[in-house]
């Protein structure tokens, strides 16, 4: 059984995340459950179904649960950004509070199919829609990038203080394949000649469950390495090859990893940046595509995204399947190599009453909420940010009546 993801919306201004259990080489694979509170000063509740909850269709549940004059609207899927979604939405319904907003943690995929079958408003999607389903719906359906993220490279490494390691796509590819299996290896050490590594086993973490965290890794690996990893082991769920060592764990989702990390000396795994913050995790200097090394910041992330975003779409009814390739491993020399947009997808028609309270909230982002960004993400170009102005304007027009 899938386990049980909820987020509780508590009609007293309280965010609480309920931490992972710590996660040792033995019990990689344990559950996660992630339970936040928004609560304010009145009774009322909204409560979201687990992940293993039979879903009513967002229709049903507005018709059975909306007092008059208040819009609910469900949203749910991509775990990537969801420190940010959520101060957002607590934030935005202190501001709105006939509008009650709900996201729910499935994970890309899961938020997908649930948003297709009606039983979301709105999806969060780290990948953008494959060009196959986008080209089904298209004229139905938009997608608008809505933050900046970034994939670190965090490690556990006694002995070596506060100094961050360099490491590029190529020794990391070679860590994963199972090919470098010490810390003092020569390819690592030439990286980092301020720092004497130890001659220790590298143990390596991966994530257990499928996600677009590790698809966004393991992309960048094959475009720094593609001589070394193939597209064959790009994916959400790839088969690392480390794994057939005994050198290797999976933890469930980004605190799974992030715990496995801190409890296993030596170890090395890749986290959201975000995550890497709260647990205090050192972060390593990854090499870009100009051969300068360049740990993640503000300004780094929006130096990828500038490069992507001439690429990309300039309507959020387009298709943009290809904005991974665009981002993750840019082009200039103080871009950040690990980046991926995260992604809104929404209908092109709402009710009148959905329709005014998504625009609402869409245009919020653009003009309140990128002032409000938390560690470990970044606003998108101006460019982007226009996406979601006009997918606003589209859904309204597409609703009037």
């Amino acid at each position: 059984m899938i386990a049980a993801v909820i987020i509780v919306f508590v009609v007293a201004a309280a965010v609480a995340i309920v931490a992972p259990k710590v996660l040792t080489r033995q019990g990689a694979t344990s559950t996660t459950t992630v339970t936040t509170t928004v609560t304010k000063t009145t009774t009322e509740t909204v409560r979201v179904a687990s992940t293993t909850t039979t879903a009513k269709t967002a229709a049903q549940a507005t018709a059975q649960e909306q007092p008059s004059g208040v819009v609910y609207l469900k949203m749910g899927g991509a775990t990537f950004p969801a420190p940010q979604y959520l101060a957002w939405i607590k934030e935005f319904m202190k501001e709105h509070p006939n509008i009650k907003l709900s996201y729910e943690l499935l994970g890309s995929g899961a938020g997908i199919a649930r948003f297709l079958d009606g039983t979301l408003d709105v999806a969060g999607s780290d990948p953008p829609l494959p060009h196959d389903l986008w080209a089904k719906h298209k004229g139905s359906i938009m997608q608008v990038p809505t933050l900046i993220g970034a994939v670190v490279v965090t490690y556990n490494l006694p002995g070596i203080g506060s100094k961050a390691l360099n490491l590029s796509g190529k020794v990391l590819a070679l860590i994963y394949l199972g090919k470098i299996a010490y810390w003092d290896d020569p390819r690592i050490q030439k990286l980092n000649p301020g720092i004497k590594l130890p001659h220790h086993e590298i143990f390596v973490v991966f994530r257990a469950d499928a996600s677009g965290t590790q698809q966004i890794f393991t992309t960048f690996l094959h475009k720094a390495a593609p001589d070394l990893w193939p597209e064959s082991l790009v994916g959400k769920a790839p088969a690392f090859p480390v794994k057939k060592t005994g050198r290797a764990a999976g933890g469930k989702g980004n605190p799974g990893v992030a715990q496995l990390i801190k409890s296993n000396e030596y170890s090395i795994g890749f986290v959201e940046w975000s995550y890497a913050v709260e647990n205090h995790l050192p972060i390593a200097a990854l090499e870009n595509a100009a051969g300068n090394f360049v740990k993640p910041s503000t300004e780094s992330l929006v130096a990828a995204a500038a490069s992507a975003a001439k690429h990309l779409p300039t309507t959020p009814l387009g298709d943009f399947s290809k904005d991974e390739d665009y981002i993750i491993y840019a082009s200039g020399k103080d871009s950040y190599p690990l980046v991926a947009f995260t992604h809104l997808v929404l209908w092109t028609h709402y009710s009148r009453a959905k329709a005014e309270a998504i625009a609402t909230y869409l245009k919020w982002v653009v003009n309140v909420g990128e002032k409000k960004t938390v560690p470990g993400y970044a606003p998108v170009p101006d460019s982007l940010k226009k996406l979601m102005l006009d997918a606003a304007s589209i859904i309204l027009k597409n609703s009037a009546g």
